[in-house]
């Protein structure tokens, strides 16, 4: 890292040499003044002493001559090393050219003109200072001071081309899980220190995994943001690489201690051997990055090994993204409605957007079918923001046509988690003209539960303005009472696999019972999703659940269907 130095305050040689300057100068004009005065006395003498004309003119040849020398004394003698010190200073500065920079001034600058050559070995100690920070930062993550990508780039290539026939390496690609919500949630200073534990963590890996007195040593960066890479040279097998890996998940796996308290933050691993999956870095990087990704697909805070199909799942999912985006240019979305009533009553209570893909193909898919590779894409943003301008317009034609069922719609936790979130909504609703007040969010557990103190006041204040919140998918494993108190909610909705055996199995009856009573207790109703049967059906009834939806009841329809369903008097006979 760079150091500081202490610098020259500007002028400081400029006294000394302007000195030497003036002093060298009035020394040339002293000894020219005698100089002259000399010429002038023998000249003068000369014409008065000779009277032969051969003889004047032998003795202005001498006495001119004499003048020469004098002159040539007094100018040129005094000067004649500092030319060569000047001249020697020129050839030193050219030979920068050639990246010298480390040489020392020339002996006769340092003896002609020492402040001078003080002052240029001071300029380049500077410019070398300025250089090797300048290296440090184009080499160096500037936070975790391990190598950066480029740098990795480097020596990684190195590596590989110095591999002997028949040496494996592995390449670990390392991606956080939930370092996005350290910088939220603590702010960037926070998540800075977070990073460099968890260098910190991998350098002790790769310490343990050293061999003493081998060349070639592991080699850990920072891609990043939160990606980290470490390539393990001299590995014997993909046994040894996994037994790697596993060291250095469980190792980022620990809590993290900061501001006085823990954080569970831990990471997905992905791992390509050479030359089992490639020779190349570029190809390495790929693999093992397709691998990470299908560790964080199967749950997060995993490994994986790369497997040749992972590419081609790799691939669809580009694709689907892709596909994705074509679908939002050519408006290929649409929104189905599925009814929500009243456990008891068979009132509607209210109508939950879902939405589909009308796909080129023909067919038209539902969420699931798409809904995980637009979460794990930046493209969830801009499908979510046009949900919410599609129910905002809907809920404008309802009210308008004398509906007033309340509508609610599911929000993905990347669009959710924009700090211009709930401006957005304000200002879709706002623009379309349509009821807050019929407006519902659906938040999941992750959502809720990971939701700070900012985030739970701008979910109170649109309460306040009418909204209400919805907890969906309840009953995962992934709710913290404690924190759940404080989560302002209107509904909680169990999720499918508590009630879809409700009616087969007590000790499912006893949870959801016990589960209801909770909720209650928190103030919110109880909705019981995915209804298939009567029996479900009037099991939750006699449980105390709330309100129910599913495909019993009724299918997701258009917006038409919807309305005509709502008008008409099916739903009593269905619920009774």
């Amino acid at each position: 890292m760079p150091v500081a130095r202490e610098r020259a305050t500007p002028g400081d040689g400029a006294k000394p040499l302007m000195m030497q300057a003036f002093v060298g100068r009035f020394g040339n004009i002293l000894t020219s003044a005698l100089a002259g005065f000399a010429a002038f006395v023998f000249t003068l003498s000369a014409f008065l002493m000779l009277r032969d004309f051969s003889q004047q003119v032998l003795a202005s040849f001498t006495i001119g001559m004499f003048a020469l020398t004098v002159v040539w004394v007094a100018y040129e003698k005094p000067n004649s090393g500092q030319a060569r010190a000047t001249a020697a200073l020129i050839d030193r500065l050219l030979a920068v050219r050639s990246g010298d920079l480390s040489s020392q001034t020339p002996p006769v600058v340092r003896r002609e003109m020492p402040a001078l050559a003080a002052a240029v070995d001071g300029l380049f100690e500077q410019v070398r200072s300025t250089l090797d920070d300048v290296s440090a930062m184009a080499l160096y993550d500037s936070v975790t001071s391990l190598p950066n990508r480029s740098h990795f780039r480097r020596e990684a290539d190195r590596m590989l081309k110095a591999r002997k026939e028949g040496e494996r390496l592995a390449l670990l690609f390392i991606d956080l899980d939930g370092f996005k919500e350290v910088n939220d949630n603590l702010g960037h200073a926070q998540g800075d220190q977070v990073l460099c534990m968890v260098a910190n963590r991998l350098r002790g890996v790769a310490r343990a995994e050293s061999r003493p007195g081998s060349e070639t040593q592991p080699l850990l960066a920072r891609l990043a943001g939160d990606e980290f890479t470490m390539l393990f040279p001299h590995i014997r097998d993909s046994a040894e690489a996994e037994r790697v890996a596993r060291a250095a998940l469980g190792a980022l796996n620990q809590p993290y201690e900061t501001v006085g308290q823990a954080l569970d933050m831990g990471a997905s691993i992905g791992v390509a051997m050479c030359p089992r999956h490639d020779t190349d870095l570029t190809g390495l990087m790929k693999a093992a990055d397709i691998a990470m990704y299908r560790a964080k697909a199967n749950g997060r805070a995993q490994l994986s090994m790369y497997r040749p199909e992972f590419a081609t799942a790799f691939e669809n999912k580009g694709l689907v993204e892709r596909e994705l985006r074509e679908a939002l240019a050519c408006n290929q979305f649409e929104l189905a409605f599925q009814p929500q009533l009243c456990a008891r009553t068979g009132e509607v209570r209210a109508g939950e957007a879902l939405i589909r893909w009308r796909h080129p193909s023909g067919d038209l898919r539902s969420a699931k079918n798409f809904i995980q590779v637009a979460e794990e894409s930046s493209v969830i943003v801009s499908i979510g923001d046009w949900v919410v301008d599609s129910v905002a317009a809907a809920l404008k034609r309802w009210h308008d046509a004398g509906h007033e069922q309340r509508l609610s719609f599911n929000i993905g936790a990347r669009h959710f988690n924009r700090p211009d979130f709930f401006s957005r909504l304000r200002t879709a609703m706002q623009r379309a003209g349509a009821p807050i007040g019929l407006l519902e969010l659906e938040l999941n557990e992750a959502m809720a539960m990971k939701s700070g103190p900012a985030t739970l006041t701008e979910l109170a204040a649109l309460r306040r303005e009418g909204a209400t919140i919805a907890l969906d998918n309840f009953g995962v494993g992934l709710s913290n009472l404690g924190q759940l108190r404080h989560v302002p909610l209107d509904r909680i909705k169990l999720d499918s696999s508590l009630t879809q055996d409700i009616d087969t199995s007590e000790m499912s009856r006893t949870v959801v019972t016990a589960l209801i009573h909770l909720i209650h207790g928190l103030g919110c109703e109880v909705v019981g999703e995915k209804v298939e049967r009567q029996e479900q059906l009037d099991v939750l009834r006699a449980v105390g659940c709330d309100s129910v939806q599913g495909h019993y009841l009724a299918r997701p329809m258009n917006e038409a269907e919807f309305i005509v369903w709502v008008a008409g008097e099916r739903r009593q006979r269905r619920i009774a």
